[in-house]
């Protein structure tokens, strides 16, 4: 019986972040977990998802410094999230638990 050779490929995100709704219901999810890295991180894959350069020339930030902020050994500051959200037209509101 002959082998078959299968080809894998690492699982991306980004691949399957298709529309803002996608990244809504991502974002959402993450925020729901009170996972600060987490958070962060799923921040970074949507920034990536929308091109990292782009995200970086509309919040002012350094690319490097977005991909470092935004990854699971990341710390960004208050701030850095809220340009990011801003960049990727998220508005930030709270409600009542």
């Amino acid at each position: 019986m002959a082998k078959t050779k299968v080809k894998l490929r690492k699982w991306d995100v980004v691949n399957h972040l298709k529309t803002p709704e996608d990244e809504l219901a991502y974002l959402n999810a993450a925020l729901e977990d009170d996972d600060p890295v987490l958070i962060a991180t799923v921040l970074g894959d949507i920034a990536r998802a929308h091109g990292m350069t782009k995200v970086a020339e509309e919040t002012g930030l350094s690319r490097e410094s977005l991909y470092k902020s935004l990854s699971p050994e990341g710390n960004p500051e208050f701030a850095t999230v809220l340009k990011v959200l801003h960049a990727l037209g998220f508005k930030l509101h709270a409600d009542f638990a």
